[in-house]
């Protein structure tokens, strides 16, 4: 049996087979006590491994760049749930897969396992740059422009393990849309692009519409327009401006506003777009050509299986409202609905191998948590719901609003204050049973969260849920928000849902219930949802759910919440999704020397513009250590440079040469070349040398 370092060798990728050995190594300095918790814990974040509700256990993220994977790569994630976990499989808003009940320990065999197929962990949690997300749709769509996956591809590649996008003051999020009806949710997201094609002297360019600073929690706040048009070879050297400026003036003391969202809130659309001006001079690109030349469909050379169809009517249902048909003639995609994203390594395997065999081996998961099978010849229709009904996988209603939106809330969050999927479950249930001809419908869409931030995109839905607690005497009980008039409007526009009203968790069915039966008795002639909503008004959808607000007539079963036996208890932990501040002296000054180190690594690898960012994040690491110790604020990185000047530099404690600032920032102004890079982390070395015999006087003291 091969040793875990033999099978790191037998990879081939020096890069993934030092991040293993990394994560490996610090979790063994962790349980000897010799790494500080808080570093620990940005550390593995930033390796997908997440702590669970559950004591002891980690869930694992597995970045899949756009959701798209291969038969191959579906085998290989169901044969780690098996190994490293209890076999079940979840589908995130983000076209991830996540992996729960991991041991921490064997989270680093379990990442060597998944690189066995090119799968990686890297950057799927913590402060960096998320899973780039895309249209589930894209490179099939009959209305797209052109095909946004190698963009998307491209940006992904880019950015892993890029240093500029390794320790922002929290997480960052981009998206790409095929088309004008923004699937991929552009104007929620950090950096949403939708696709766009524009004449340039009679020649057709790719580019993309441009929304920038979007997102969701518990202050959504609506992406700008920062260009109608962005040639598509501006795309990458755009993103890099966009996330220096957010590294360097984001918030990083108080996390709350820490989101590149507030940042341009507080200083304007155009003051940000002058400072994205001023970083390219030191990107490591000006112009990024992107290859995005279409994949060719191959399809395996096989017989179309003869099958018998025993309800003709109901095949015909499903082929209405799961089967779409592709720009490519004769193709159709299947959608799979998958309640609350969540399915069995079981099936997992008997899907890779129809895919394989019958459908250019290709899936792509979607951010509503489903499953998108793509190029199913028209002919193998019939085989393919025979099959999928024998998964499971045939149910209609796909994309409608019978396909209800979930986090996992309580069941695993260390953030949920209520069940998600509870609820979420028994609204499923009363759709199916009360409302069957909402099985078709692709307007309204239902989304629950289980606390106030969003992972289960309750904000932006037509009628949406978010975890909470209501009092009723000395007891709590788990409650709903309701929300109601948000959407996807399309071209980089949506709206928001409105905050309607407060109700114990076990009336949300009824919630349901009144808000469907009013919907259809108030509804005019092709009127939508959303007009219907605003008609109406949000006060008089408050005043038809108050009712269900009284908590004085609360019986016991309203205090035990969806998907339990036991009484409510309100439970909140520490959430990690978008890290925790590191303020221990000691700690962040190791960090800057752990950045040198890796500077100097990328040096002797010629990656200049690397090793200057890494020497960059060493001086304010430096400086920030020092401004700790004196009870200094360190809200930002421009205000750390600025206060050290102040405190150290012209106060004489430290001698630097120059004005610090005017060190520090030499990495806007110089390219990124041989010279400068080697100057410059020369500097950083020299800094850090000085701030460490400068603590260590201190401590003597």
């Amino acid at each position: 049996m091969k040793s875990f370092r033999t099978e790191l060798e037998d990879l081939n990728n020096p890069v993934v087979e030092k991040d293993i050995i990394e994560l490996e190594r610090k979790i063994h300095q962790f349980k000897e006590g010799t790494l500080a918790e808080d570093s620990f814990r940005s550390l593995r974040l930033a390796r997908g491994v997440y702590g669970q509700r559950q004591f002891g256990v980690q869930m694992v993220r597995i970045k899949l760049p756009y959701g798209k994977v291969t038969a191959e790569q579906l085998h290989r994630i169901a044969d780690v749930s098996d190994e490293y976990s209890r076999g079940r499989l979840h589908i995130t808003t983000r076209q991830d897969i996540q992996i729960h009940h991991v041991s921490l320990d064997r989270t680093p065999q379990l990442w060597a396992d998944l690189e066995k197929s090119d799968i990686t962990l890297r950057e799927a949690c913590g402060n960096t740059v998320r899973n780039v997300t895309a249209s589930e749709t894209a490179g099939i769509d009959p209305k797209e422009p052109f095909d946004v996956s190698p963009y998307a591809e491209a940006t992904f590649k880019f950015f892993l393990r890029n240093a500029v996008g390794q320790d922002m003051g929290r997480k960052f999020k981009i998206s790409f849309s095929a088309t004008d009806e923004d699937t991929a949710l552009a104007f929620m997201h950090d950096l949403g692009f939708i696709a766009k094609t524009q004449l340039v002297d009679t020649k057709e360019v790719r580019g993309f519409k441009v929304l920038i600073a979007g997102g969701l929690g518990s202050q959504p706040r609506h992406a700008d327009v920062a260009y109608e048009f962005l040639p598509a070879d501006q795309l990458i050297p755009f993103i890099e401006s966009v996330l220096r400026v957010f590294d360097r003036y984001g918030e990083r003391a108080n996390r709350n506003k820490a989101r590149f969202k507030f940042l341009v809130k507080d200083i304007g659309l155009e003051k940000l777009k002058a400072l994205i001006k001023e970083e390219l001079t030191a990107l490591s690109v000006s112009v990024f050509p992107i290859d995005a030349t279409e994949e060719k469909i191959v399809f395996s050379a096989v017989e179309t299986p003869s099958v018998t169809i025993e309800d003709v009517a109901e095949f015909d249902r499903w082929k209405k409202v799961n089967v779409l048909p592709q720009k490519q003639e004769g193709l159709f995609a299947v959608g799979i609905k998958v309640p609350l994203g969540d399915f069995y390594t079981d099936k997992a395997r008997k899907l890779a191998d129809i895919i394989k065999k019958y459908a250019a081996n290709e899936l792509r998961f979607s951010l509503r948590q489903d499953i998108l099978i793509r190029h199913v010849k028209e002919e193998l229709l019939p085989y393919f719901y025979v099959e999928l009904k024998k998964l499971g996988f045939a149910t209609i209603g796909y994309n409608t609003t019978f396909d209800i939106t979930a986090c996992p809330g309580t069941d695993t969050c260390n953030l949920g204050i209520a069940s998600s999927t509870g609820i979420a479950t028994e609204l499923s249930r009363v759709l199916k049973e009360e409302y069957p001809q909402y099985v078709g419908n692709k307007e309204i869409t239902i989304k629950i969260s289980g606390c106030m931030n969003s992972c289960g995109q309750h904000s932006m839905a037509h009628i949406g849920f978010q975890g909470m607690s209501i009092k009723s005497g000395e007891l709590v009980a788990p409650a709903l928000q309701v929300l109601l008039g948000g959407g996807v409007l399309g071209n980089g526009q949506g709206r928001f849902a409105d905050k309607v009203i407060k109700i114990p968790s076990k009336r949300g069915p009824e919630a349901l219930r009144l808000l469907l039966n009013d919907y259809e008795d108030q509804v005019e002639e092709d009127e939508l949802f959303l007009d219907y909503y605003d008609r109406q008004g949000q006060k008089y959808f408050y005043e038809l759910l108050k009712p269900l607000s009284d908590t004085s007539n609360l019986q016991e079963d309203d205090f035990v919440d969806w998907g339990h036996d036991a009484a409510y208890i309100k439970a909140i932990g520490v959430g990690e999704c978008a890290g925790v501040a590191i303020d221990l002296v000691s700690t962040i000054l190791f960090e800057s020397e752990e950045k040198l180190q890796q500077a100097a690594a990328a040096l002797k690898e010629e990656k200049w513009s690397d090793a200057i960012y890494l020497a960059y994040t060493s001086f304010i690491n430096t400086a920030k250590a020092l401004l700790v110790a004196e009870g200094h604020k360190t809200n930002t990185q421009a205000e750390i440079v600025t206060d050290f000047d102040q405190h150290f530099i012209e106060s004489g404690v430290m001698d630097v040469s120059a004005r610090f600032s005017e060190v520090v920032f030499q990495m806007k102004e110089n390219k990124p070349e041989k010279v400068f890079a080697n100057k410059y982390v020369q500097q950083a070395k020299s800094v850090y040398q000085k701030a460490d015999e400068l603590r260590k006087k201190q401590l003597v003291v």
